[in-house]
């Protein structure tokens, strides 16, 4: 990455016509309406203060690799020129790792996008998919918690990940794979509320928990209302316990009472070391079940 982000090899400043330019595919999921129009009066005003990052195409056309939100709001303010850094000699894994770095300093990226951004960023500096980078930090996150042996961390691609989470800035290799991972594995409505900027990751990841479709609407609708997330909390356990009981009283499955006999009998500090760790780590996989947490 560090190669990638040096321009000062080739870098040359100048205006070009916003007809020479044309967008790059690239991570950004949506442009915010209010923002741009907001981003194109301050154009009017003073300009654009900060200049795109473009890549030559040939004849006479450049491939815009960092700024497109600039681009575009430069347009509604009627601009005919902007300012361009010109990168020459830049390959495609380059561009997409600008591109990339530039998506994740945005101020107004919502967690779905980071998340999705950050995993992209890894992916390109592993040479993996996305799958894969998302197996590699379970496999990081078990070793470290002491959940399985899997000798990753002290592998290069381990240390690549630190890397490049430590550049970024923003948050701990831990607390993403904790916090921002499962974000990929919400309901349709949860998403797109967290992507419209509604809710908090926090009551998206909450919410997460009702599977009820009609229970989570209400919640979800009571959370885009403004109701905390302490409160959001309380509710959804209530029903979730609500749920359990449910559950049981209408109809115990037949092992239930076995397994609390048998988990009453357990004696740990007899059992061998490795056979103790394990059962250990599933006792409490089972305690965060019942209390709902991640």
């Amino acid at each position: 990455m560090a190669r990638a982000l040096d321009l000062s090899e080739a870098r040359g400043d100048r205006l070009l016509p916003l007809s020479a330019l044309a967008p790059r595919p690239q991570p950004r999921r949506r442009f915010e309406e209010a923002s741009l129009k907001a981003l194109a009066e301050s154009i009017r005003a003073h300009g654009v203060l900060e200049p795109l990052l473009v890549r030559p195409l040939g004849e006479g056309r450049y491939e815009i690799v960092a700024g497109e939100r600039r681009y575009r709001a430069a347009q509604m303010a009627g601009l005919s020129e902007v300012p361009v850094v010109v990168l020459k000699g830049l390959d495609e894994k380059a561009a997409q790792a600008i591109a990339l770095m530039e998506n994740l300093q945005r101020e107004d990226l919502n967690p779905y996008e980071e998340t999705v951004g950050v995993l992209d960023l890894l992916a390109l500096e592993l040479s993996k998919s996305r799958e894969e980078v998302i197996s590699l930090l379970h496999r990081m996150q078990k070793e470290v918690r002491g959940k399985a042996a899997h000798n990753v961390m002290g592998r290069p691609e381990a240390q690549r990940v630190e890397e490049v989470f430590r550049l970024l800035g923003r948050m701990g290799w831990e607390s993403f794979v904790q916090n921002r991972l499962p974000l990929l594995n919400l309901p349709p409505d949860l998403q797109e509320a967290l992507l419209e900027g509604t809710i908090p990751y926090t009551a998206a990841l909450e919410l997460k928990k009702v599977k009820g479709e009609e229970e989570r609407r209400k919640l979800l609708e009571e959370a885009k209302a403004g109701l905390s997330l302490r409160e959001l909390k309380a509710k959804v356990r209530a029903l979730l316990r609500k749920g359990q009981r449910s559950y049981l009283e209408a109809s115990p499955p037949p092992w239930h009472k076995e397994v609390l006999a048998k988990l009453a009998r357990v004696d740990l500090e007899a059992l061998p070391p490795e056979r103790r760790a394990e059962v250990e780590a599933k006792l409490r996989e089972l305690l965060a079940l019942l209390e709902g947490r991640p």
